[in-house]
């Protein structure tokens, strides 16, 4: 059960980057142009990476280099489901887009079945609907006016999941015990790194708009930045680490995704409280009960995925 470990401490860390994310794209790059931090990561991952073989020596063995590129392409494929990810952060509150996000176990078991042989039963397609119905309840209780926007988060937050999901599902498959794990996450390293680069400068003004926010700011941002970077860091490694050791992928992703929006439900509330311009979450009555309800939806889904 070591991986239910490795997991656990992932979702307490992807609960908290998720905060931290909102947090800087609201107070920092406030309206379009959240995705321009990437630039900042960039260059974070790449440094990683170079650390990693510092420390590894570099294990590199030609006849993995099918595998090592595929690594590469899951990294790479980690940092363009940001751009969905830092738009639906632009649309929507942390708690909101940590519901949305939880079709990762079904989009798993879907993608797990076509591409790893794994199976499922009935019941777990049950548990589709129950968990599609979290984000279905966000949208109708919304109001009319806003419910537009609440829909293109849904569909950003999506977009990001099945981006996010692809990848992580090629690390599986390409996972070997062959292979040296340090060396395998360099590789993603150095692809979620060298894929935010193309990102940013693929797109000057979000360039320019992060160089912008960096000089008006006088560096204040760094310090969430590079604080998001270490959580990334440490969350990528305990996951991945989860992915491989767990029974099988959905198991993995549904015990994370099952406690996630639990987490996030709290975290939101108490962090609000304690500290208003960190939290920023909705504590009206009715947001809390819409999100406790969706929350247990996704919840009960989620296990049932486990039958």
């Amino acid at each position: 059960m070591i991986w239910l470990v490795f997991v656990s401490i992932a979702t307490l860390l992807d609960s908290t980057r998720i905060f931290i994310d909102n947090y800087v794209s609201d107070v920092y790059f406030k309206g379009r142009g959240a995705v321009s931090q990437k630039l900042f990561y960039g260059y974070a991952f790449i440094f990683c990476a170079i650390i990693f073989a510092f420390i590894t020596g570099f294990d590199f063995n030609t006849d993995y280099l099918t595998n090592f590129l595929l690594f590469f392409l899951s990294g790479l494929l980690s940092s363009f489901a940001g751009i969905p990810y830092y738009r639906a952060l632009e649309l929507d509150d942390s708690t909101n887009i940590g519901i949305f996000t939880q079709l990762a176990p079904i989009l798993y078991l879907v993608l797990g079945w076509l591409f790893l042989n794994e199976t499922f039963s009935p019941l777990q397609l049950l548990s589709f609907f129950i968990v599609i119905s979290a984000p279905l309840l966000i949208v109708i209780t919304t109001r009319k006016r806003s419910r537009k926007i609440k829909i293109k988060a849904v569909f950003y937050a999506l977009l990001y999941v099945l981006i996010a999901v692809i990848g992580n599902l090629l690390f599986v498959k390409e996972n070997t015990t062959e292979l040296n794990f340090l060396t395998e996450i360099l590789f993603i390293f150095l692809g979620k790194g060298i894929g935010n680069l193309i990102i940013v400068y693929t797109r000057p003004k979000w360039r320019r708009r992060f160089y912008s926010i960096l000089s008006s700011s006088h560096k204040k941002v760094l310090s969430p930045l590079a604080i998001n970077t270490v959580i990334g860091f440490t969350k990528d490694i305990a996951y991945r680490l989860g992915l491989v050791m767990a029974p099988t992928v959905a198991i993995a992703s549904a015990a994370s995704d099952s406690a996630e929006p639990i987490v996030i439900f709290f975290l939101g509330i108490l962090l609000t409280l304690i500290w208003p311009k960190f939290g920023r979450e909705k504590l009206d009555r009715k947001t809390i009960i819409v999100h406790l309800i969706a929350t247990i939806l996704v919840v009960v889904g989620v296990i049932l995925l486990q039958l």
